[in-house]
């Protein structure tokens, strides 16, 4: 018997009613493949920063530390500025922890019709990998002259060499395991100085991994070929603010962002990685039951996968996809009329 012991965040919003499907797929595919799990919950939220004023504790990463992976619902609710919330508690466990790898697989399933035309189920699968930690979002910069008619504000964008090179070598190798194709997102014509070093990283990795062939597209032009082609592609990979708008767009061509997980990766395992889905909180129907769990469960076998047990990742994403194209119970995103309860007990009917 394999045991993990794993963090439980559930945080705000529906966050709260998607990790208890999660765990109850992860006992059950366990108890299958021999792996035992335990949990322990946390209360940081939205609501305790309302109560505490703080997101979570001045020891929160150090209560995390030793466990195996985290498991994240979703984090952000009215009253609570989402850059408050955002920096008080998932941005300094990625960087904390050097989740620099944000994973997001992207697939149209049988039985969820994509919004286009062209995008058919097992002809679209890709992965958009996020470098996770630096780039456009970081901390350097500040405001001058506030509420006058000088004010200023700047954001500085940074790039480390030592942080682009590991993203684009994490890319690259999941590349040559799958398709064999990369394709780089970039806006080097119009930033003049960071894109145009991500490029030039791009080319010098490229000669380490010759296996792979690869191609770079402009952002806009990117953006515009997930609409009009989605089947092309097999891995993308992009700065921190590219791949966060270009992850939600693909999660909305595969039919709905209610399904989409995520991965924060560490790839050296030298601290925990941490799994969320995209959806986030969801306030406008939380607390109504119908919240779609297929997100958290995704992204409860991404982190199966990630502790090591691929045969039981698989199971679960195999129950996903017979799910929606062997039944007819659906959440109200995916049009169907089905609870939460029911939708999780014909997952794991299936299961």
């Amino acid at each position: 018997m394999t045991r993990h012991h794993i963090a439980l965040v559930p945080g705000d919003g529906i966050g709260t009613e998607v990790l208890p499907p999660a765990q109850q797929v992860l006992d059950t595919v366990g108890a299958r493949h021999g792996i035992a799990f335990s949990y322990t919950s946390y209360d940081w939220s939205c609501e305790r920063y309302l109560r505490e004023g703080a997101m979570m504790p001045p020891d929160g990463l150090d209560q995390l530390r030793e466990k195996d992976a985290i498991l994240l619902g979703a984090v952000g609710y009215p009253g609570v500025p989402d850059h408050v919330s955002l920096w008080g508690l998932l941005i300094p466990i990625r960087r904390g922890f050097r989740q620099y790898v944000n994973l997001r697989p992207i697939r149209v399933f049988e039985g969820v019709d994509s919004p286009l035309r062209g995008a058919a189920a097992h002809e679209v699968e890709f992965v958009v990998v996020r470098e996770n930690v630096e780039g456009e979002y970081s901390e350097i910069g500040g405001r001058l002259n506030r509420g006058t008619p000088e004010e200023i504000a700047v954001q500085e964008a940074v790039f480390t060499r030592a942080g682009v090179t590991r993203v684009l070598d994490f890319a690259f190798d999941l590349a040559a395991r799958r398709g064999g194709v990369l394709t780089s997102a970039t806006k080097s014509n119009g930033i003049v100085h960071t894109m145009p070093f991500w490029d030039e990283l791009v080319a010098e990795r490229a000669t380490v991994h010759p296996q792979v062939s690869w191609d770079q597209e402009h952002i806009d032009a990117l953006a515009a070929k997930f609409v009009l082609g989605p089947a092309r592609f097999d891995v993308v990979v992009a700065s921190n603010l590219f791949g966060d708008i270009l992850s939600d767009l693909a999660a909305a061509v595969a039919g709905s962002i209610g399904i989409a997980p995520a991965a924060n990766l560490n790839p050296e395992r030298t601290h925990p990685s941490m799994f969320e889905p995209v959806h986030g909180s969801a306030p406008d129907i939380a607390g109504r039951g119908i919240a779609n769990p297929l997100g958290a469960v995704w992204s409860a076998a991404m982190m199966l996968d990630h502790l090591g047990h691929p045969a039981a990742a698989k199971d679960v994403t195999d129950a996903i996809a017979a799910v929606l194209a062997k039944t007819d119970v659906r959440t109200p995103d995916l049009g169907g009329i089905a609870t939460t309860a029911e939708f999780t007990d014909k997952l794991l009917e299936l299961l």
